[in-house]
């Protein structure tokens, strides 16, 4: 019996490209974890609408050339950040060491306020929504080296919720602290934008298969977080073509994909409007950059695919608690959201973070039943324009501690 192509055999690489459509060499590429991905070329067709005497059509011909591709995976820190870049049209960038602190830790409720003697968290560019840890200073072991999620920022005292299952102890004012920005942040930037594109290959190595797409350029991203089970990231590319087929595969050495723990929304925590909730069932987050294909006389490939708007929306499923949610969809109230998770709840666990400091509610829906009634909120996210509060000039920012 002939070999059968399993998916469990399939090696999903990618390399970004230095010219769109233009194959990334075939060394330095990295393999990615996958649920599922899905490459394909496409064609655009043409049918005879020739009125013939015999009744029939005579004439069936292939036009344009191009590849589309989707993959599904569990979001978990540093895999998907090259495409999330991609797709914001900004690379991710490190987050700031804030040095030479002195640093007095109070409680808060549940939360903690971390207030600086001198300086301005503002000015030196913290953010709601940032991934913080102190990294130097002769702290309480309890607060070095731990998660803290920035829920609200002034000049002098930020808010924070902890990620991890060990709280901050009271203490300070620390004399010769750092606070660092954990890993690398990312957002729609005001100028400035990147247009990038991807070689991606799917190499079926059971059966000695290899197709590789040039042009691939990163189209959305959908992210969900379910209340329990992991939260999941669905991409969508557009490309050029299917540039090369091949017995073996065209990456030679990729490397190996990440092994890192997967995020879910049960490690974390949601901010809305500067408070942190807990009636969120679920949520989902679209990222959707508007692309469309240039084709041109006497070429049967794209001339390019063009990039514009970034919009992004998303939804939540909340509990019927109280007016909060109705009351901002009726009042057309503008609330910011932060959605922080981590791979599990120790101090230094890797996390991912989603922070849309302006979003209008554009609906408020209740599900009757016998049981706890939900009511499904859909959101757009707007750019904001005020930052005196700490929250960034965007419409989403997004941090990973593992990004590349």
């Amino acid at each position: 019996m002939p070999s059968l192509a399993i998916g469990v055999n399939k090696r999903l690489a990618y390399k970004l490209e230095s010219v769109w459509g233009t194959l990334a060499g075939a060394t330095g590429a990295q393999v990615l974890r996958r649920v599922t991905s899905d490459f394909n070329l496409k064609k655009e067709v043409y049918s005879s609408n020739e009125i013939r005497p015999d009744y029939q059509v005579a004439v069936f011909n292939h036009g344009v050339r191009s590849a589309d591709g989707s993959i599904k995976g569990e979001l978990s820190p540093g895999t998907y950040s090259a495409f999330l870049g991609s797709l914001l049209a900004k690379n991710f960038v490190a987050g700031s060491v804030i040095a030479s602190l002195s640093i007095t830790i109070a409680a808060s409720g549940s939360n903690f306020t971390l207030t600086r003697a001198a300086g301005s968290w503002i000015t030196d560019g913290i953010n709601v929504g940032d991934v913080t840890r102190f990294t130097a200073g002769t702290f309480n072991a309890a607060n070095s080296n731990n998660n803290m999620l920035v829920v609200s920022v002034t000049a002098l005292a930020l808010t924070v919720r902890v990620l991890s299952s060990t709280a901050l102890v009271a203490e300070g004012p620390i004399a010769s602290a750092s606070l660092t920005v954990v890993g690398k942040k990312t957002n729609v930037p005001l100028t400035g934008h990147t247009d990038q594109s991807y070689t991606v290959e799917e190499f079926y190595q059971d059966i000695a298969q290899s197709e590789t797409y040039s042009g691939m350029k990163v189209g959305s991203a959908s992210v969900t977080l379910p209340a329990t089970g992991f939260a999941t990231i669905d991409l969508s590319f557009m490309g050029k073509d299917l540039a090369l087929k091949g017995t073996s595969g065209y990456f030679t050495t990729p490397t190996a994909a990440a092994t890192t723990g997967v995020v879910a929304a049960v490690n974390g925590a949601v901010i809305v409007g500067g408070a942190v909730v807990a009636i969120i069932t679920d949520a989902s987050l679209k990222i959707d950059r508007k692309m469309e294909g240039a084709t041109v006389l006497g070429s049967n490939s794209q001339a390019n695919i063009f990039t514009g708007v970034i919009g992004v929306t998303g939804s939540l499923s909340v509990y019927f608690q109280d007016t909060q949610f109705r009351d901002y969809f009726d009042a057309e109230s503008e609330v910011s959201l932060v959605f922080a998770l981590t791979t599990d709840s120790s101090k230094t666990a890797e996390a991912v973070s989603f922070t849309v400091p302006r979003a209008k509610i554009g609906s408020f829906t209740k599900a009757d039943k016998d049981t706890g009634i939900t009511a499904s909120c859909d959101f757009t996210a707007l750019l904001n324009s005020v930052t005196a509060a700490g929250l960034p000039a965007t419409t989403l920012q997004v941090q990973d501690t593992l990004a590349a």
